[in-house]
């Protein structure tokens, strides 16, 4: 099924449209005051050794300290990968030292608190292959899943491989119907890149960027296009230019499908993206049939529940929660990718004793998971019915791109009502009587709490001046919060 990519271009951002079928399935958005660094190169410095952890502290020169773990360090990796003894694999003690310098990349962006996660086994991306200079085998994708297939595209890459050649290769999807030509200037591509990389590494300050990974429209042609894309619309001139010299060194076979839109009407109102964005930060998704789901994305992980809703079926209860079941299962796995949901996800599906049932859902999930290009895991239904789940996750989701902690709730998703607060109120006003001897109290409150002091709670203000003494007088403050109160003395 072909799929059109749309691309959205400001001085300020840039924001990736994939539509399929006339639904959006992907939303990628980068902005240039914060630019992933997923794939940039570092020439860093090692600020903190914590043995306990088997970890480190890098300064790469960002705001935040970025995070090493043991396994991402290529001796590590290496030492486990080719079943060396544990005494062998060294702790990181023993492998780095405070203030020594390091060249490392980046495999996670920062997540909240979180610093960015690096290793220091490099991995540059290209078109079709994947260079690992410090390896010296050839991979094939996962994806590519014919045995015989997996073989012959290892021994045509062994073949045009200069003798000279170091590092090893992945060889990506894309590559299964690309030919010798176009393998050739994969490797000369990053053979080349990666020496300009260690060219400036024997000279770069501490800490210092050496590589800076490719702009999200430059890898949109890389990571997302194939020979399933129909049409790439870029809305801007100047990038339509460089995109299609980008395209006609790199990935020469999109080129003719590449497309300036100079419409008077912007592209994303054309095709209702700025809608469809709306969608997908709601909490609520609602469903054909009148099922719907309710999508919870918290720290550590994401919880995805499905409803019959308004859809009452035709058969049987069985049927209508098979049914909703389905479509829930479709809507799923679109979200994931709309939303760009990683880590821990679970699945609540409506309770189905039907064991047949059970694995036609599981069955229908993972075919409708199958078109999303990250990696992930899918587990059957657990004795409690639900189906937990993991999506790789690099970069943040797109709620986390757009949107920031209510500043009235702190994200908890609620408030105390007024009359929490009311009382909240009552046993300050005590405290602060037993302390202290003013002529009067004054709480200064939102307009709701207010009126309930006004209203249903004035017998509970005429109590607690009769126990202190004091009056006490109400006044609304428009700027505060349901939450926010305070106690002046006077």
């Amino acid at each position: 099924m072909n799929e059109d990519i749309l691309i959205n271009w400001t001085p300020q951002e840039t924001r990736v449209a994939v539509i399929e079928a006339g639904v959006v399935q992907e939303l990628h958005i980068e902005r240039a005051a914060g630019r992933g660094l997923v794939g940039n190169i570092y020439m860093g410095k090692v600020i903190r050794v914590l043995p306990g952890m088997q970890s480190a502290f890098v300064d790469v020169g960002l705001e935040r300290s970025a995070f090493l773990h043991v396994a991402d360090i290529f001796e590590h990796r290496h030492a486990a990968a080719v079943g060396e003894q544990a005494a062998v694999v060294r702790p990181i003690e023993k492998i780095l030292n405070e203030g020594q310098p390091l060249l490392v990349q980046v495999i996670k962006d920062p997540m909240g608190t979180k610093g960015a996660r690096l290793s220091t086994q490099v991995s540059i991306a290209g078109r079709l292959l994947v260079y690992l200079p410090q390896e010296t085998h050839i991979g094939i994708s996962q994806r590519i899943g014919d045995e015989e297939g997996r073989r012959a595209l290892r021994e045509r890459l062994q073949a045009i491989l200069p003798s000279e050649s170091a590092g090893g290769y992945i060889v990506r999807t894309v590559a299964e119907t690309a030919t010798d030509d176009e393998l050739r200037r994969d490797v000369a591509y990053l053979r080349r890149l990666w020496e300009d990389i260690r060219q400036r590494a024997t000279s770069a300050a501490v800490p210092s960027l050496l590589h800076l990974d490719l702009s999200l429209a430059q890898r949109v042609l890389r990571d997302i296009a194939n020979e399933n894309t129909g049409r790439i619309i870029i809305d801007s001139r100047e990038n339509f230019a460089r995109l299609q010299a980008f395209a006609k060194d790199y990935t020469d076979a999109v080129l003719a499908r590449i497309e300036h839109y100079s419409g008077e009407r912007p592209l994303f109102d054309l095709y209702q993206i700025d809608e469809e964005i709306e969608r997908a930060l709601a909490r609520r998704v609602d469903l054909k049939s009148g099922g719907y789901l309710i999508i919870d994305q918290t720290e550590a992980m994401t919880t995805v529940d499905v409803n019959t809703g308004g859809y009452v079926g035709v058969r049987s209860f069985d049927d209508t929660i098979f049914k909703t079941n389905l479509e829930a299962a479709q809507a799923i796995a679109r979200q994931l990718r709309l939303r760009n949901l990683g880590g821990i996800i679970v699945l609540d599906f409506i309770d189905m004793d039907n064991q047949d049932h059970q694995a036609a859902v599981l069955a229908e999930l993972k075919k409708a998971l199958a078109r999303d290009h990250t990696r992930m895991t899918v587990n059957g239904f657990t004795q409690l019915g639900l189906v937990e789940m993991t999506r790789k996750r690099t970069r943040e989701s797109l709620a986390h791109v757009l949107c920031e902690p209510c500043a009235t709730c702190g994200g908890r998703g609620e408030l105390k009502t007024a009359r929490t607060i009311c009382y909240q109120i009552l046993r300050a006003v005590t405290r602060e009587a037993r302390q202290f001897n003013p002529r009067e109290f004054r709480i200064l409150a939102a307009q709701s709490v207010v009126d309930l002091f006004l209203e249903e709670e004035s017998q509970s203000l005429a109590m607690l001046e009769d126990f202190i003494g004091k009056p006490v007088s109400m006044m609304v403050e428009t700027s505060y919060t349901q939450e926010q109160f305070d106690v002046v003395l006077i």
